[in-house]
């Protein structure tokens, strides 16, 4: 058994508990929505159970980890209960991965399953070629050499396994590169995944039974969090498969939504959409964004169209879901719009400099965070924990904040993304931010590029709008109104789309591999 990082001692149930809850307080009420077909808490309890009988009789058991490929689907959540049910460790494969990627996670993490859906079937077959001895079991008709896992489920019963389950026992592994490239797998446990749900119905969203939330970004990430505590409290899912403007508008007005949850790149696409304005949006009581800083732009523009009382940013980490900060609706206004918000209610936050002192307000620090909803440490990457983990629970983010002198935590930017350029530190976030007030630019990202003179020279990949124009003299001249000398942009450079990770966030690591660095 390898050693944990095991956190902030908890008494809160398990990832287990929760679930068992919801589905004997909600059995009757509809759970799940995927297309024109849905499911009860009933049926997706019985599910999940059959799952976690087929799991035992292919060998996953208490411990065992499996991998996951598929795409959000009707059984997306089903399977992830039944893999909490069976004791197993669920590892996720982003289908948005390459080949290569996804064997280097299954090979890296010991799973010797893979579990894949029919539509990401040759995927599952160059895996199998590519890991020795790998299973691989079919949520559909399998090919030569897999397992018909779906059948075998159907024909298991629909009784609890009671798999007698530890707080501290690994439910989730979850791959992230972060800012580096390098693959770092997140560890969650039975206690830290129950920690999450509490942390979000606590800090960012009441949940009442009649509430629905939509679900188009990947579940293996922030969004599907938020499943959990829908579940607990007898509230709907409904999934798409894929984030596409149009189909995302119909499903807040046709499935009564209340709830949203977006990454920044999904609301700029959304609010560009021309059927925003026609949309009815009268059921939804709450936008929640995160995962990547919002521009302020994009904000302003949303609020002006949907109204600020709706709107609710998080700021959180793989390693910390979801909730280390929050800024409420009240507090989108002024220069707040740049704030992460206050910090979350379970969570002790400082910031520190390179001597691990605490800095005063209005100086920047890296935030260190101390939260029972926080990961178990990093899979197989003794070096990266000891980096990580302090001894006493606190762990070192990498992100760079600052508080104000009110409290709000304002996100300078990540430790790995900052420009020195001649001595002086440039934060690409600001600079961006400033950019995007252009009313050509649609989207960029600011990268410090090698300078014989300054060591980094800082430099602006911009999209412009369709039918718009703008020259790299006019971009600079706008941001040097708005920013300190040193900080605008010594060049600009024009591209057709700003390279994306798996999950949609700008990824400053492939605009640096793609122009120069």
């Amino acid at each position: 058994m390898e050693s944990l990082h095991t956190g902030t001692a908890t008494t809160s149930p398990t990832c287990l508990d929760l679930i068992r809850r919801g589905a004997r307080q909600h059995a009757a009420r509809t759970a799940i929505a995927f297309g024109d077909r849905s499911m009860t808490f009933a049926d997706v309890n019985r599910l999940s159970n059959r799952f976690a009988h087929a799991l035992h009789a292919a060998g996953v058991t208490h411990g065992k980890r499996v991998a996951l490929l598929l795409n959000n689907g009707l059984y997306s959540v089903p399977l992830d209960f039944g893999c909490v049910k069976a004791g197993a460790n669920r590892v996720p494969l982003n289908a948005r991965l390459s080949a290569n990627e996804h064997a280097r996670m299954i090979q890296d993490s010991g799973c010797t399953h893979l579990i894949y859906a029919p539509d990401l079937e040759e995927r599952a077959q160059a895996l199998q070629a590519a890991v020795p001895g790998l299973v691989c079991l079919a949520l559909g008709t399998p090919f030569s050499g897999a397992r018909a896992f779906l059948a075998e489920a159907e024909r298991m019963p629909d009784s609890d396994p009671n798999v007698d389950v530890r707080p501290d026992d690994v439910i989730l592994t979850l791959f992230t590169s972060g800012t580096t490239g390098t693959l770092k797998a997140a560890q969650h446990t039975q206690a830290s995944y129950a920690a999450i749900c509490r942390n979000v119905l606590l800090n960012l969203i009441d949940v009442r039974p009649d509430d629905a939330m939509l679900h188009a970004a990947s579940l293996i990430h922030a969004s599907g969090i938020f499943v959990l505590p829908f579940w607990l409290r007898g509230g709907r899912t409904v999934i798409l498969p894929g984030f596409e403007p149009g189909q995302y508008l119909k499903a807040i007005e046709n499935e009564r939504i209340t709830a949203l949850n977006m990454v920044p790149t999904m609301m700029q696409a959304l609010f560009d959409h021309p059927d925003i304005a026609k949309t009815d949006v009268s059921s939804l009581r709450q936008v929640i964004y995160g995962a990547s800083p919002m521009p302020r732009a994009v904000i302003t523009r949303a609020m002006a169209a949907w109204g600020r009382e709706r709107f609710w940013q998080y700021y959180g980490q793989t390693e910390a879901p979801l909730c280390i900060a929050v800024l409420r609706p009240e507090d989108h206004e002024g220069e707040l719009l740049g704030a992460c918000g206050q910090p979350a209610l379970d969570v002790e936050l400082k910031l520190v400099d390179g001597e691990g002192r605490t800095v005063p307000p209005g100086t920047p620090g890296e935030i260190m965070i101390r939260a029972p909803f926080a990961i178990a440490g990093y899979h197989n990457a003794p070096e990266l924990n000891a980096a990580t983990f302090e001894a006493d629970g606190w762990i070192r983010t990498r992100d760079i904040g600052e508080f104000d002198a009110r409290g709000f935590l304002y996100l300078r930017d990540r430790t790995s993304d900052m420009i020195i350029t001649g001595g002086y530190n440039v934060y690409p976030l600001e600079v961006e931010n400033a950019l995007l007030t252009h009313p050509a630019v649609r989207e960029c990202a600011v990268i410090g590029l090698p300078h014989e003179k300054w060591v980094e020279s800082v430099t602006a990949v911009v999209v412009l709008r369709p039918g718009m124009e703008a020259s790299e003299a006019e971009l600079i001249a706008h941001v040097a109104t708005q920013v300190a000398s040193y900080k605008k942009p010594q060049r600009v450079i024009f591209d057709t789309e700003i390279p994306k990770t798996a999950v949609g966030k700008l990824s400053r690591k492939l605009v640096r591999e793609r122009h120069g660095r």
